[in-house]
């Protein structure tokens, strides 16, 4: 924390020495390792954010039960509209973060949004592994590989909207307080027609002005939200 370092996403695409990834389908630790529940407990007495993002269903429910402070999911979706994409968060997941007073902040990721790219994405995925194995790739010849396969990807793109109705869902399920903007846009590829970056955003914003979205909602939605969580982590650091 003295390095400045202020939140950590607990894991990426593989398991580690802090928790299970959603994207890895080998379960090191079936949630939590020991030193991930270590590492929880000494995030919250720094007053340091937890960003819940790529973990797996077992790690965000032990860390929701553990935390004791608000988590974040700094660039997430909602599972509903994208049925066993296990990156994106169940209602039920959604639910839990609201309770803990923490917010869901929504991937700008095509993928994320609609459920024919994530099923197009899932079967790029397992052909690009079928691949690996046939040509017994391992080590640094299998992630130059990988990296080179996937810009070869090709996935339909959403539309600002669907980035809208994710909004509208988790505001459904758990009030306008626990959503914000988590774009990915330096994760992410293929972006939404109208969202290719951070020029578009005025069309996000007409969008929800458009379905009703008050200024002070969409001040919320656009940092607010988030600052006010971060707030609240750095003030019980140590309690």
């Amino acid at each position: 924390r003295g390095r400045g370092i202020r939140y950590i996403t607990l894991c990426h695409s593989k398991c580690n020495h802090i928790c299970d990834s959603s994207f890895d389908e080998h379960r090191t630790w079936h949630g939590l390792s020991p030193f991930g529940t270590d590492l929880v407990a000494a995030m919250n007495d720094m007053g340091m954010v937890i960003d819940v993002s790529h973990v797996s269903d077992e790690t965000f429910y032990q860390v929701i039960e553990r935390s004791r402070t608000p988590v974040v999911a700094t660039h997430s979706g909602c599972r509903h509209f994208t049925p066993g994409f296990e990156r994106n968060m169940s209602d039920e997941m959604i639910g839990a973060l609201a309770a803990k007073g923490g917010v869901i902040q929504i991937n700008f990721g095509s993928i994320f949004l609609k459920a024919g790219v994530a099923a197009q994405f899932q079967a790029f995925k397992r052909q690009l592994e079928q691949e690996i194995a046939a040509k017994g790739l391992a080590g640094a010849d299998k992630e130059a590989y990988a990296d080179a396969r996937w810009k070869q990807g090709r996935f339909d793109r959403a539309r600002v909207g669907d980035v809208a109705d994710h909004i509208d869902h988790v505001v459904r399920l758990a009030g306008i307080d626990h959503v914000g903007l988590g774009s990915d846009f330096d994760g992410v590829a293929n972006l939404p027609v109208g969202l290719e970056d951070v020029s578009c955003y005025p069309n996000l914003i007409a969008e929800l002005l458009r379905r009703g979205y008050t200024p002070p909602d969409i001040g919320k939605v656009a940092g607010g939200n988030f600052l006010r969580v971060w707030r609240r982590i750095i003030d019980e650091a140590g309690n």
